[in-house]
């Protein structure tokens, strides 16, 4: 059952996904007053399940070397969120989805190189198979089809955010998924608070109602990757969540009026494929 924590990250991240294009829409919603809002939101939520389910943490845990990881962890966190709002702000959601999903390539080889219990080659190549028709899926005219406020954004996630990815793994052997993820958002939230406090108070009260629905759904979604990243390792997690920006974009077509695209319907079909042969072997 393994597949149910990606699954359900997956599925809760897809309607956030659409909430937060339909927060960011609301006048004098900026990416600045969005982050400023959900990040404490997100902390407030994962403190509420951090005292009811009570997991371990202790100072014990907080070596020099992993502190410096959550350290270079929440950085990366705070660029992608910010260079992903960013964007987002004026792009297409579905295009904006498929592009984080990207950054799942170079996950893919880098932890396949540091990890030898990552190595499962059918896994390797199941999920290099998903990715890849994401990648075509969006692949016009020869080049891919990358706007230009979006492209900071694709650099990073090609990049750097992969390391994110490596380094959190890295953190969960020691610490519980709900311990790590609490003590992110407390660094998160405090960084935003004191970046984008002028920002928070001019935004309209009509906008907390989806910020509060869109970050419940996104701290769930979040402790359950982070559970997968533990239990089921990084890359069977990136291929089961190779459905998030596929079930985001038909929802988009049903919410948001977005075009259908026939190279999409077939990318979802195959990830469909892939998961189901990933579940056999």
């Amino acid at each position: 059952m393994s597949f149910l924590y990606p699954l359900g990250a997956a599925v809760l991240q897809a309607e956030s996904a659409t909430l937060d294009k339909v927060t960011l829409s609301i006048k004098r919603v900026t990416y600045k007053s969005y982050n400023g809002i959900s990040f404490p939101l997100i902390f407030l939520f994962t403190l509420i399940i951090f005292l009811i389910i009570k997991p371990n943490l202790s100072l014990n845990q907080f070596t020099p070397f992993l502190i410096i990881l959550i350290i270079a962890s929440t950085i990366i966190s705070i660029i992608t969120n910010l260079l992903y709002y960013r964007a987002l702000k004026s792009d297409l959601l579905s295009e904006m989805q498929t592009f984080s999903l990207l950054s799942s390539i170079p996950l893919i080889l880098l932890t396949a190189l540091i990890f030898s219990e990552e190595r499962n080659p059918i896994i390797i190549l199941l999920a290099i198979i998903s990715v890849g028709f994401l990648v075509w899926s969006h692949y016009e005219h020869h080049h891919l089809k990358i706007s230009r406020k979006t492209l900071p954004y694709f650099i990073w996630i090609m990049l750097i955010a992969p390391f994110g990815g490596i380094i959190s793994k890295t953190l969960l052997k020691t610490f519980d998924p709900i311990s790590l993820q609490l003590i992110r958002d407390f660094i998160i939230a405090l960084a935003f608070i004191i970046i984008f406090f002028k920002a928070i108070k001019q935004t309209p009260k009509k906008a907390y109602l989806p910020l509060i629905l869109t970050n419940i759904l996104t701290t769930i979604a979040w402790i359950l990757y982070f559970f997968s990243y533990q239990k089921s390792g990084i890359i069977y997690t990136v291929l089961i969540f190779s459905l998030e920006p596929l079930l985001v974009y038909l929802t988009s077509i049903f919410l948001l009026k977005e075009k259908i695209n026939l190279k999409k319907i077939i990318a979802f079909i195959i990830i469909l494929i892939a998961i189901a042969i990933a579940q056999i072997i």
